[in-house]
């Protein structure tokens, strides 16, 4: 949530600041602002997105080889010019950007007042700010220590850089629970809340851990300390990102390229795991934790969102292929239960971002109790895979539409790998099924192109159900958690309210609201409780319901009672979510652009959600 972006250097600092916030914006567009340094120290926001910004900034001075950006999204206060970052010290001598939530920062608001201080915006963050600046005056310390001193004070979650129009060669920054990394280049610094805008400039960076502040000095080497004021050498990485990939490539929009990048991106994920023909199944991430893996009593999944659902296509994995109890959690209500977690408990942690700040906290509870816990992440350095014991990356590559599409494939691919992984150490699979199995999973990347091949026929379809007001999803078995993703697919990017059910429970309460104006999507492929699923087509057309139906290529039975079939190739049963998901991503994305929603960036969403 939030995007943050800095510069410091030789260069001019405005355009590598827009073109850094239009590669952040998917991670927020309430409004946007920068603050260039040039003598003065000039801030320029606005309600909107990136090109508002733009547009106001058009005819002012925008000299300047200093200065930081931010794109919103909104927590304190409504998304309006006023609120929009950076934000003022009282003097106007700093300016900040701020990522997370200050949770006390109500009672030091209160208490700057009686000081004297005014307050324009209903920030969290300008209280920060006048907090530093008053630390700074009435202590009479560095900004540094200012900045260090107040992050003592503050309760919550932060990623915030500071510039000072008394200090033109420094940019200070720390985080805690919101992420933030350094780009080193040849003679300059740059900031952000991830790698996108910096990956045109430099490949080597520094990530910043909780509780740590930078401090950038042109033409010296970064400092870091804590705010506990212990030094820390920075750690240099290697940037892995290539920057074609924060393109559009052609598409009309990201989520349309995400969509269409799920044959390479599933492939990537097995990429060196998987060997078929040899039978070998290797995630070297959690190579070291496999056999407490095996033995586990106990697997505790937690996710969020789109995570969620894929973490529930793993409780159906584990338990079919390695006999193991599985619970999927909730990790927002994970971390406020009282659960039982046992030392020899697996948790694993499943998140796009890394940073999801609800999944983070439910770790950390986790942790305390004494269970292992196991990541699996598609953000190379974010806070996650640093947080858990062991993980693995599903590599699907940068996910820049807000509505998650490749990294949900991805993270179900890795869930059945490990399944595999698993469940052949423990010997509960047959070695004729387990081949059978890897072979299935080696062939999906191509089925995934042909499903990708019914594109035209939903974006036909899709001008049926544009001014749909409800839909109804449901599946059994493996498609139950499709039919979830699904309609939440549907109600993240046009608006339309949509529920997902397992298909038996439609009879026990959402078969009310059937009648000839509701469709109902329903995931009926040629495996398991496919005559169940029948029947329950069945009683929706008892009541006029329009039944958009997904099926295996060449269904016959299913074919007679839907008003409308979409085919996908035939394939397991474990891996039908693979591919049945891919027509449902197509329906939402085609429905929502008939309806003039912005599919990239809907409205009230963002893509890591870095706040509870």
């Amino acid at each position: 949530m939030c995007g943050i972006v800095g510069y410091i250097g030789s260069k001019q600092a405005y355009p590598i600041l827009m073109k850094g916030l239009y590669r952040l914006e998917y991670r927020g567009y309430d409004s946007a602002g920068i603050a260039l340094l040039d003598g003065d120290l000039k801030l320029y926001k606005t309600k909107g997105k990136v090109t508002d910004l733009e547009g106001f900034v058009s005819g002012k001075s925008i000299e300047g080889t200093i200065g930081i950006g931010h794109t919103r999204w909104a927590t304190h206060g409504e998304p309006n010019n006023v609120n929009a970052h950076p934000h003022f010290s009282q003097s106007q001598n700093l300016a900040i950007i701020h990522n997370g939530i200050i949770e006390n920062y109500a009672s030091i608001k209160e208490e700057l007042i009686k000081r004297g201080y005014k307050f324009s915006s209903d920030t969290d963050t300008e209280v920060l700010i006048h907090l530093i600046e008053d630390i700074k005056n009435n202590e009479n310390v560095s900004l540094d220590e200012a900045v260090r001193i107040a992050l003592n004070q503050v309760v919550g979650a932060y990623a915030i850089v500071i510039i000072s129009k008394d200090e033109p060669n420094l940019l200070i920054a720390a985080r805690k629970g919101s992420p933030l990394v350094v780009g080193i280049g040849d003679d300059d610094y740059y900031l952000a809340s991830d790698a996108a805008p910096i990956a045109e400039y430099t490949q080597d960076v520094v990530y910043l851990n909780d509780e740590e502040i930078v401090s950038v000095r042109r033409g010296e080497e970064i400092k870091i300390r804590t705010v506990k004021n212990k030094n820390k050498t920075p750690y240099i990485q290697k940037l892995e990102l290539n920057l074609t990939e924060l393109e559009k490539g052609g598409f009309d929009h990201f989520m349309l390229k995400e969509i269409n990048e799920q044959p390479s991106s599933i492939l990537d994920s097995m990429r060196g795991r998987l060997n078929a023909k040899k039978g070998i199944v290797k995630l070297g991430g959690i190579i070291d934790y496999e056999q407490k893996m095996a033995n586990a009593k106990r697997i505790t999944i937690i996710a969020c969102g789109t995570s969620w659902h894929a973490a529930l296509v793993g409780e159906y994995l584990f338990e079919d292929l390695a006999r193991t109890h599985v619970e999927v959690e909730y990790a927002s209500e994970f971390r406020y239960r009282n659960p039982i977690i046992n030392e020899d408990d697996i948790v694993i942690a499943i998140s796009q971002s890394g940073e999801t700040a609800d999944t983070l906290a439910a770790i950390e509870l986790a942790k305390s109790k004494g269970a292992t816990i196991i990541g699996i992440c598609n953000v190379v350095g974010s806070s996650i895979p640093r947080a858990t014991h062991a993980g693995t990356y599903t590599h699907a590559g940068p996910e820049i539409g807000v509505a998650s599409t490749k990294a949900f494939t991805a993270q179900v691919t890795i869930l059945t790998l490990m399944a595999l992984r698993i469940a052949k150490m423990k010997g509960t699979i047959e070695t004729s099924r387990y081949f059978q199995l890897l072979n299935a999973l080696e062939s999906i990347p191509n089925k995934v192109k042909e499903t990708l091949d019914v594109d035209d026929q939903i974006r036909t379809l899709a001008r049926t159900f544009t001014y749909a007001r409800n839909f109804l999803y449901l599946g059994r078995g493996y498609n139950f958690p499709v039919a979830l993703e699904g309609a939440l697919k549907l109600k993240e990017i046009s608006y339309i309210h949509a529920e997902g059910y397992p298909a038996a429970e439609m009879k026990h309460g959402p078969i009310a609201l059937i009648d000839s104006e509701m469709p109902v999507v329903v995931i009926a492929t040629n495996k398991g409780t496919y005559e169940k699923v029948i029947s329950n087509i069945q009683e929706v057309k008892a009541r006029k319901g329009k039944i958009i139906a997904i099926v295996t290529k060449g269904d016959k039975d299913v074919k007679k009672l839907a008003d409308y079939i979409i085919e996908v190739p035939e394939t397991e049963e474990m891996l039908v979510p693979l591919l049945a998901t891919i027509p449902l991503q197509l329906l939402s994305y085609h429905i929502a652009v008939m309806r003039d929603c912005n599919v990239d960036q809907p409205r009230n969403l963002a893509k890591s959600v870095t706040v509870e």
